[in-house]
C-alpha cells in the first residue's frame, strides 16, 4: 500500500481528531485490511471511524480491536470468506427472485460474520467510536447511525438493493450507504475529525472484458459510479480539513462478487 495527500489546506492542529473513513465496494474492501496494516504500522491512529457499506463492515472489525493483532484478526476474516458466506446464490433462491420477492438472498451470512467476530454489541462499546452510514430507501437521505445494535447498522449499511432486503431500524427502511455516500468524507467532518484517511476500494480497473454475471455486472458498474462520487466528496469537503488517501499500489482485475483475495 502506498498513500499520498490529494487534499490538504491550512494545518489542522496536533490535537485535531483523526477518522479513519472507509469506503465501500464489495470483496474489494479487503484491501482496506492491508491499508489498516500499513497505517497501524505506522503509528496513525484513529479518534473514529466512519463507514459506508463493506467499509462499515471492516470499520465495525477494526473499532472493536484497533491494534495490529486486530487487524491480523481481521486479515484471517477475509482469507477465509468464500462468494458463498455472503452471496449463498441457489437454485432455491433465483426460484425465490422470480416469484417476486423483494430480493435475492437473506443476509444470514453476513449477520453470522458479525456476530462471530465483532466482540461487542452496541455501536457504543466500540473502542473508538464508530459510525456507519446507510440509506433511508423512502427519502434518499443519508442516515448516520452511532448507537444501537452494531449487527442491524452493518445489516443496513450492507443491504445492496435487490440483492438483499433493506433493514427496519424504527420508522427508516436501510438499505446500502453506497447509494448516497459510498465515502462518507462529509460524515466525518460533521462527527468533528479535522484529519481525514480515507480507505477507498477502487473498482476493477484492468478488465478486458466485462464482467460475467447480472450480480457482478451491477457491483461493477456500483463500483465506478462510487469512484466518481469519491471526487465529489473531496471537492465537497470544508477547506479546514486535512485529507490523506490512501492508494493500493496494485492494479486490480477481479470482480466484487469475488470473496478470494490478498489483502496486502
Amino acid at each position: 500500500m502506498t498513500a499520498k495527500v490529494t487534499h490538504s489546506t491550512s494545518p489542522v492542529p496536533d490535537n485535531a481528531k483523526t477518522a479513519f473513513v472507509l469506503a465501500g465496494g464489495g470483496s474489494f474492501g479487503s484491501v482496506q485490511v492491508g491499508m489498516l496494516r500499513a497505517l497501524v504500522a505506522h503509528g496513525l491512529m484513529a479518534n473514529m471511524v466512519v463507514g459506508s457499506s463493506v467499509g462499515a463492515m471492516n470499520a465495525a472489525f477494526f473499532a472493536g480491536m484497533p491494534t495490529a493483532e486486530g487487524v491480523e484478526k481481521l486479515a484471517a476474516i477475509w482469507r477465509s470468506l468464500r462468494r458463498q458466506d455472503v452471496f449463498p446464490i441457489t437454485l432455491r433462491t433465483l426460484i425465490g427472485f422470480i416469484r417476486r420477492r423483494d430480493f435475492l438472498v437473506e443476509a444470514d451470512g453476513v449477520r453470522r460474520l458479525i456476530d462471530t467476530h465483532v466482540p461487542y454489541r452496541n455501536l457504543e462499546e466500540a473502542k473508538i467510536p464508530l459510525h456507519v452510514v446507510a440509506t433511508d430507501l423512502l427519502s434518499g437521505e443519508t442516515i448516520v447511525l452511532s448507537k444501537g445494535s452494531v449487527a442491524q447498522a452493518v445489516l443496513a449499511s450492507t443491504a445492496i438493493p435487490a440483492a438483499f432486503a433493506p433493514v427496519q431500524i424504527e420508522s427508516l427502511y436501510l438499505a446500502d450507504g453506497a447509494i448516497t455516500c459510498n465515502t462518507p468524507v462529509r460524515v466525518a467532518i460533521a462527527c468533528g475529525a479535522r484529519r481525514l484517511i480515507i480507505l477507498p476500494t477502487g473498482y476493477a480497473c484492468a478488465l478486458e472484458t466485462p464482467p460475467a454475471g447480472a450480480i457482478a455486472c451491477a457491483l461493477h458498474a456500483l463500483t465506478l459510479l462510487i469512484a466518481r462520487q469519491l471526487l465529489h466528496e473531496l471537492h465537497g469537503s470544508t477547506p479546514t480539513s486535512n485529507i490523506l488517501l490512501c492508494r493500493r499500489s496494485v492494479r486490480c482485475s477481479g470482480r466484487p462478487t469475488i470473496f478470494r483475495r490478498r489483502t496486502s
